[in-house]
């Protein structure tokens, strides 16, 4: 028995020895392993591909929990990287206060507390100028507003004054429609006071000859009455048909037909505005648009002359 004594001390060593130098294997292949983790993760941190860097340092967490100090404080220098588009500071101040909370004696802990004061600085910077961002746009906004209802104002004052100027003008003695250039223009004393545009008739070329031939007259005449309850919005009725326009309408057997006004547009339709003057549409008469029709009336009283030249 004594004997085999020294065999078993030889055992026990040999084994206690394995063991040794299993685990300097074991932790030698594990560092191996970190290191190499970290530096793909920083090869893709180097590339610009944040996405897949993050990803290989949570996966250096969740396997090496030992180096996980190492990989907390990289993801959230990742996460509060100026260059990443998915930037997010909230997800780098979790990771910073991780490493703090579960790493207490971590070497990378004064420096995960110093980012944690930097990015609270940042993120309270940057909610300044959020703010002041957002004031300086409600002021330009006002601004802008104020501008719009100036401009608006100074619209409303010209088009008064130029009311005023033309009753001061006015009234107007003479309406001169010239087919060719659909225009209409008043005149006082000899003097323009203003022009429009109008459409006529839907067969606008020639002088009316008949009833519903949807031509517009040719000729002088004069302003005979007003209806300001039509179905155009007003209206100044024109003294057709004259002598020459019955006389014509009996050598070709015809009535010569009647109602020529100078309107507005259609009840229902005022929206259109100038733009219908880029056809004619009227049964014969002379339109414009329904403020303008309003101008004309108050300066054409009844009597004013109208000449329609073709």
């Amino acid at each position: 028995m004594v004997r085999k004594q020294p065999c078993t001390h030889r055992h026990v060593f040999v084994f206690c020895a394995c063991i040794v130098i299993a685990s300097v294997l074991v932790c030698g292949c594990s560092r191996f392993q970190v290191r190499s983790g970290i530096e793909e993760a920083d090869a893709l941190f180097s590339r610009g591909n944040y996405e897949a860097s993050l990803r290989a340092y949570e996966q250096i967490l969740a396997t090496y929990p030992q180096a996980g100090d190492r990989a907390l404080f990289e993801m959230g220098i990742i996460h509060a990287y100026p260059k990443n588009e998915r930037k997010d500071y909230q997800k780098a101040l979790d990771c910073f206060e991780r490493l703090i909370r579960d790493y207490p004696g971590s070497t990378y802990r004064l420096e995960a507390e110093r980012m944690i004061l930097h990015i609270t600085n940042v993120t309270l910077k940057d909610r300044r100028m959020e703010e002041q961002q957002a004031l300086i746009e409600s002021l330009r906004k006002e601004v802008n507003d104020r501008d719009d209802r100036l401009a608006g104002l100074a619209q409303k004052v010209e088009a008064l004054e130029r009311k005023v100027f033309l009753m001061e003008q006015g009234p107007a003695d003479r309406i001169l429609i010239e087919k060719k250039e659909r225009r209409l223009t008043l005149f006082a004393k000899g003097r323009v006071l203003k022009s429009y545009r109008i459409a006529l008739g839907g067969n606008p070329e020639g002088p009316k000859e008949r009833q519903g031939d949807n031509k517009t007259p040719e000729g002088i005449y004069f302003i005979d009455a007003r209806n300001r309850d039509s179905r155009y919005h007003l209206s100044l009725h024109i003294s057709y048909p004259n002598e020459r326009d019955r006389k014509r309408a009996r050598e070709l057997g015809v009535p010569p037909g009647g109602d020529i006004m100078i309107h507005g547009i259609k009840n229902g339709f005022s929206a259109v505005g100038d733009l219908h003057a880029a056809f004619d549409w009227t049964k014969g008469c002379i339109a414009v648009t329904d403020e303008e029709i309003e101008e004309i009336e108050r300066l054409a009283p009844n009597g004013t002359i109208v000449e329609i030249r073709p």
